[in-house]
């Protein structure tokens, strides 16, 4: 079992859905979050003042899938983020130890579904 969490633009958030129901991924968690990398942010002008804005919106997805699963989530959520520029975003995968389903007690890869 692997935990992916990824973080992509806002504006790919419906590719990067779509993407992931056609690769018959359907559980999922969606978060908006704030970060910076390669980007390095942008400089505003408000009242004369410049402000450096460092931390960009981004949308963080954290989905739970059995191991037959790891590849298609990964290639899924990238082909949806996809754009070639810098801030596509990064995908990160974690051993998940265990999983607990609340309703059923269920445990391990029946609990992930």
């Amino acid at each position: 079992m692997k935990l992916i969490i990824a973080y992509i633009q806002p504006h790919k958030l419906n590719d990067v859905k779509q993407s992931l129901m056609e690769a018959e991924i359907t559980k999922m968690s969606v978060t908006n979050s704030l970060g910076c990398g390669q980007q390095m942010g942008f400089t505003e002008t408000y009242r004369g003042a410049a402000l450096e804005i460092n931390l960009l919106k981004k949308v963080r997805f954290e989905i739970a899938v059995n191991d037959e699963f790891v590849d298609k989530a990964i290639n899924a959520i990238a082909d949806g983020a996809h754009t070639g520029a810098i801030g596509d975003g990064k995908i990160f995968v974690i051993n998940l130890e265990q999983c607990y389903r609340i309703r059923t007690g269920d445990t391990g890869s029946e609990a992930i579904g």
